[in-house]
């Protein structure tokens, strides 16, 4: 078989495929397994502090753009559909309507932008610990900012508060996000050294 032979790119494609599904369906069952750890609710807004944004962070960081946006939105739509594979053992269309709709739908950019930042900034810094810091601040940018982004203004509007009351609620959940984000770049770093393709 000669090596520009249609029938062999047809099997790299197929294979490369389902190694996209495989990652991805695995990814998108990590955020839902770390939906097991309890939320804590804090504030008066009703938006619990919870480790899947971590999942979301990860999807990015490790998959890229559009695996990792896939298995954010495969969560997002599994939950919508009713599965309670939210923290807390939360599903529904009714979770959508709610004060945590916003950041739930935010995950899907959130991820995509945590990707591309990984995949063209951070994976391509040379020095380990530059690497680390370039991963944990793409973490921040799609997996906090991105996600507050959406999430703040719709808590706004289903709570009927200003917009300015829902930002501010919002600081209770930075420290944990920032946490969250080196720990999503430790790791990301971690698996990129052992498997230099995945990205």
């Amino acid at each position: 078989m000669s090596p520009i032979d249609p029938a062999a790119g047809r099997g790299v494609r197929s294979t490369t495929t389902t190694l996209d599904v495989v990652l991805t369906a695995v990814m998108a069952a990590v955020i839902a397994a770390l939906g097991v750890v309890p939320p804590i609710t804090v504030g008066v807004l009703g938006v619990p502090i919870t480790l899947q944004t971590l999942g979301v962070m990860l999807a990015g960081a490790l998959l890229g753009p559009v695996r990792g946006m896939l298995a954010a939105a495969l969560v997002v739509v599994l939950a919508l559909v009713g599965l309670p594979i939210l923290s807390g053992g939360r599903g529904g269309l009714g979770v959508l309507f709610g004060p945590t709709g916003g950041y739930l739908l935010g995950w899907v950019p959130g991820a995509l932008v945590v990707g591309l930042l990984a995949r063209y900034w951070a994976a391509r810094v040379r020095s380990t610990a530059a690497r680390t810091v370039a991963f944990a601040v793409s973490a921040v940018v799609g997996g906090v900012l991105v996600i507050y982004a959406v999430g703040i203004p719709w808590t706004a509007v289903v709570a009927g508060v200003r917009l300015g009351v829902s930002a501010v609620g919002a600081l209770a959940f930075v420290p944990g996000d920032l946490v969250k984000a080196v720990l999503a770049a430790v790791i990301a770093v971690g698996v990129h050294r052992g498997y230099r393709k995945l990205l």
